[in-house]
């Protein structure tokens, strides 16, 4: 695909199952033979450990109280695909009402939080991060339940990992993928960032 990246173009790659990565070789895009999917139902998977902090009012949720934290926190590893230039477009997508933060706060400070973008009834995860222990995963966690509440369909975690899979994450082959993906996009759905 032509390494086009404004908002309508990206939301056009996504809606057929394609995502931006920078692998060092420049930002262009990708598509996976697999894909790693949240369930957004009873098959969601809380370990025991983190179902105290998820009742614990300590811990609070917040859509898009610091979006930039979030992108600059999921790009603070020693090998990250998030560039500079995808930085700013995950800003620009922000801006136009795509990519979202969904975010745990502590004593009124960030404390982890996931980056994704939200096409239709489909939220797209792109990366998540922790400063304070366990709160990426509550975040992870609350999107989820955020997500069904609200009549979302897909939930895609891109890749599978062990962490993912701790909460019920599955695989899909593309073709399966594809078709969840297009029902999805089709729906109209509001992420409801004023929420928390």
């Amino acid at each position: 695909m032509n390494p086009i990246f404004d908002p309508a173009s990206i939301v056009a790659a996504y809606r057929e199952g394609y995502f931006l990565m920078d692998n060092g070789d420049g930002l262009n895009w990708y598509s996976s033979r697999v894909h790693a999917l949240i369930p957004l139902d009873s098959r969601l998977h809380i370990p025991s450990s983190l179902k105290r902090k998820l009742n614990s009012s300590l811990y609070e949720s917040r859509i898009n109280a610091d979006f930039e934290a979030v992108v600059e926190g999921c790009a603070d590893r020693e090998e990250t695909w998030i560039t500079p230039e995808l930085h700013q477009i995950y800003l620009e997508l922000n801006a136009a009402g795509i990519a979202y933060s969904f975010e745990t706060w502590l004593d009124d400070k960030l404390a982890g939080g996931v980056l994704g973008l939200v096409i239709g009834a489909a939220f797209i995860g792109e990366s998540m991060f922790t400063i304070v222990p366990e709160c990426g995963k509550i975040a992870l966690v609350r999107l989820a339940q955020h997500l069904a509440n609200n009549s979302f369909t897909l939930f895609d975690a891109q890749i599978q990992n062990p962490h993912l899979e701790r909460f019920g994450a599955y695989q899909v082959p593309e073709r399966e993928f594809k078709k969840l993906l297009a029902q999805a996009v089709k729906l109209e759905r509001q992420f409801n960032p004023n929420a928390y």
